[in-house]
C-alpha cells in the first residue's frame, strides 16, 4: 500500500442541531455553534486539509464556518438520509419498528423516504470519488459518517452500531480508488 498517495478522508459531524426534539434528517435547522473550546479542540484536532466540503443543510455549513474561514464545496450527496414522511416529526411520535436485525434496519425505507442502504450507496459512491489523494474534511451528518463505515466494512448494517456524536471526528484512510477503506478512528470528541 503506497499511503503517499493515499487519502485521509476527514468526517465531521456538525454541531447539535437546534432540533427541539424532532428527526431532522432533511429538515434544515441550525446548529448550535456556540461553543468556542469544542470547536478550536475539533479544529486544532484535525490541523491542515487539502480540501474541505460540506453537506448543503444549513447546520453543517454554521459548523464548517464555525471551524475554518474559507468556505466550502457543497456536496449535496453527503445531504443526512432522507426520513420521508418521518422528517420533522417529534422523537416521541416516530413508529415503533419492533424486532429488526441490522439487515433489516438498513434496509428499511420510511415511507416516501430513502433507506440507510440507500444512503450508504448515494454517500459512499460520492465519498469514493474523494480518494485523489491527500486529507479531505467533510462537514456532514451522522448517517454520512456511518455510509462512509459501510464502505469501509463491506455492507451497511455494521455501520449502524457506531455512535456519532455532535461534533465529533472520524478519520477513515482511502489507500487507493479501488482498495479496501481502512479506519483510524472513530467518534473522537474534546474532553
Amino acid at each position: 500500500m503506497n499511503l503517499r498517495a493515499a487519502t485521509e478522508l476527514i468526517l465531521i459531524r456538525h454541531a447539535p442541531a437546534l432540533a427541539d426534539g424532532r428527526l431532522c434528517g432533511r429538515t434544515d435547522v441550525a446548529a448550535d455553534c456556540s461553543d468556542l473550546g469544542r470547536l478550536a479542540a475539533v479544529r486544532a484536532h484535525v490541523g491542515r486539509w487539502d480540501r474541505l466540503l460540506c453537506s448543503p443543510a444549513l447546520r453543517c455549513r454554521q459548523t464548517a464556518a464555525a471551524l475554518w474561514d474559507q468556505p466550502p464545496e457543497i456536496a449535496p450527496a453527503l445531504a443526512e438520509q432522507d426520513f420521508g414522511l418521518w422528517d420533522g416529526r417529534p422523537w416521541a411520535d416516530l413508529p415503533d419498528l419492533g424486532p429488526l436485525s441490522a439487515d433489516e434496519l438498513a434496509r428499511h425505507r420510511p415511507p416516501e423516504g430513502e433507506s440507510f442502504a440507500e444512503l450508504c450507496d448515494r454517500a459512499g459512491i460520492a465519498l469514493a470519488q474523494l480518494a485523489t489523494g491527500g486529507c479531505v474534511v467533510a462537514v456532514a451528518h451522522a448517517g454520512t459518517v456511518r455510509a462512509a463505515l459501510a464502505k469501509a466494512l463491506g455492507r451497511p448494517a455494521p455501520a449502524l452500531a457506531f455512535e456519532v456524536a455532535p461534533l465529533s471526528v472520524t478519520r477513515i484512510r482511502i489507500a487507493a480508488p479501488e482498495a479496501p477503506w481502512s479506519v483510524i478512528s472513530v467518534n473522537w470528541t474534546a474532553a
